[in-house]
C-alpha cells in the first residue's frame, strides 16, 4: 500500500514545485528579463510627487471629452470612469456617477431626457440626476467636473 501514497506523494512534490516555479512569472511580454531578476517581488518604489500644474490646471483632473461630444439635451455614459456627463440645456453640462442607486448595475444610454439602466428599467432625468421611472429611490450622486473651453474634465 505504500504505492498509491508514493505516487501522491510524486504528485505533491511535483505540483509544489511548479508553483515554484511560476512565482516569478509575470505575464508580461518583456522577452529583454534576463534569468538573474530576483523571482521575489520587491516592494513599489515611492511615488514621485505629482507636478505642480498640468494642462487643466489640476493634476487630479481627467479629461473625458469635447463638449461637442455631449449632445445638447442628452448625455454620455463613460464606463471606464463610471461616470455620465449630460447637457441638459445649451451649454451646460453635468456629471452623475454612472453606477444605478438600484443594485449598483451600470447605466448604459442617456435618451429622451433620462439616464437609463439596462438591469432593472430604473430611469433618471439628466437635469440633476433624480429618480425619474423605478425600481430605484435614491437619485444619481452627482460628480464633479469642469469645462475649459471645449474641453470637459472630471475633476
Amino acid at each position: 500500500m505504500t504505492q498509491p501514497a508514493t505516487r501522491r506523494t510524486a504528485l505533491a512534490t511535483g505540483a509544489a514545485a511548479l508553483a515554484m516555479g511560476c512565482v516569478g512569472c509575470g505575464g508580461g511580454n518583456d522577452k529583454s528579463s534576463s534569468p538573474s531578476a530576483p523571482a521575489v517581488p520587491s516592494s513599489p518604489a515611492p511615488a514621485s510627487p505629482a507636478p505642480a500644474s498640468s494642462v487643466s490646471g489640476s493634476s487630479q483632473e481627467k479629461e473625458l471629452a469635447s463638449t461637442s461630444d455631449i449632445p445638447e439635451g442628452g448625455g454620455k455614459v463613460f464606463e471606464e470612469q463610471k461616470v455620465v456627463v449630460t447637457q441638459p440645456k445649451k451649454g451646460e453640462f453635468k456629471a452623475f456617477s454612472a453606477i444605478c442607486t438600484h443594485m449598483g448595475c451600470t447605466v448604459n444610454k442617456v435618451v429622451d431626457g433620462t439616464i437609463d439602466c439596462p438591469c432593472h428599467g430604473s430611469r433618471f432625468h439628466i437635469a440633476d440626476g433624480a429618480v425619474a421611472h423605478g425600481p430605484a429611490t435614491r437619485p444619481l450622486p452627482q460628480k464633479s467636473i469642469k469645462v475649459e473651453r471645449n474641453s470637459i474634465h472630471l475633476t
